[in-house]
């Protein structure tokens, strides 16, 4: 009996058409178009900027454009898990929320928060579900409205992040591809360095935590680098020598899209040329649990049947995972 992998056969992606260019951000904070691409790479970034909406509208319009390109009625998906740090609501979760627009009812659903490596830690999830035989089409979205948490008065991050979604459709696979491996891991210690402090139990909304400015996210830029930069090279490294695979093996690295330097330094580290690397961060920038499948997006074109792939994240927690998934069309 040959053995069921979970393949991705769809990748669809959305992002707002408002877009923030480093133009607009000289006039918001003491900052430039120069220093902004030497250090991130970042050009501009997609916000999200009609009231009343949420990551659960990006969401939506991310997994309606799946299943309208694979031809997939609601009623066929079995569970749909969806990665983010920026719900809609405490509760309910945005995944009930994103069925709720789509007419998807009567299934599982369900969020993952491990920010930015929230994608991968969902896509194992969902990948165990299909090669256990227990469904047969599941939907793995990531969406952040990073927009919603930034304090556009501090340069150190408001340069860094955007909005966005992007999308996959799971299916059961005997010929060999699909995700063949996956690795996520956590260590709570780094978790003060890149944190929203305010708006959970332990500190609830009140006058106080607003004036102290605990509703935003805060980021120690230096220890979240240099924790990214290891742990992403680290794992990935782990994941090629774990499954056998060298540099001329892979045909793309798909990483999480914070920072240039910390994707060439990855890259570095597996030994993979830039050529072979999936990046969009100059037009997206951060857009959290949504950068992997949005680069999957953008070069979707360029895939081909039977590419080795492998995913790298890092994340806060600090979280960090990485996967290897053998393209399937």
């Amino acid at each position: 009996m040959k053995q069921v992998k979970a393949s991705i056969s769809g990748i669809e992606g959305y992002v707002p058409d408002y877009i923030l260019t480093n133009a607009e951000l000289e006039t918001l904070v003491d900052t430039s178009d120069e220093w902004i691409v030497s250090r991130t790479g970042i050009k501009e970034r997609r916000i999200l900027k009609e009231p009343g909406l949420g990551s659960s509208h990006m969401g939506a319009k991310a997994v309606k454009g799946l299943l309208d390109k694979t031809n997939t009625d609601p009623a066929e998906i079995d569970l749909l898990i969806c990665a983010t740090i920026t719900p809609d609501f405490v509760f309910p979760s945005t995944a009930n929320l994103i069925c709720d627009q789509l007419g998807i009812r009567n299934i599982g659903s369900f969020d993952v928060n491990a920010a930015c490596s929230g994608f991968v830690y969902g896509l194992e999830l969902g990948a165990q579900f299909i090669e256990t035989g227990k469904y047969k089409k599941v939907v793995v979205v990531g969406t952040d409205k990073m927009s919603a948490v930034m304090d556009y008065t501090d340069r150190r991050t408001c340069i860094l992040f955007g909005d966005g979604a992007g999308a996959v459709l799971l299916e059961p696979n005997t010929e060999g591809y699909g995700v063949i491996d996956t690795l996520i891991r956590s260590d709570g210690v780094g978790y003060n360095n890149l944190v929203q402090r305010g708006g959970g139990s332990r500190f609830p909304a009140t006058h106080e935590t607003v004036d102290a400015r605990m509703h935003f996210l805060h980021q120690d830029g230096q220890q979240v680098f240099k924790s990214a930069v290891r742990n992403m090279a680290d794992v990935s490294a782990e994941m090629m020598e774990r499954n056998h695979l060298t540099h001329d093996d892979v045909a793309w690295l798909v990483p999480h899209q914070a920072n240039r330097r910390i994707i060439e330094a990855t890259a570095n580290r597996m030994g993979v040329g830039m050529d072979k690397v999936m990046m969009n961060i100059a037009h997206y920038g951060n857009t959290t649990a949504a950068t992997i499948p949005l680069c999957l997006w953008d070069y979707e074109k360029q895939l081909k049947k039977g590419d080795n792939l492998i995913f790298s994240a890092f994340g806060a927690g600090f979280t960090w995972a990485s996967a290897y998934v053998r393209w399937a069309y």
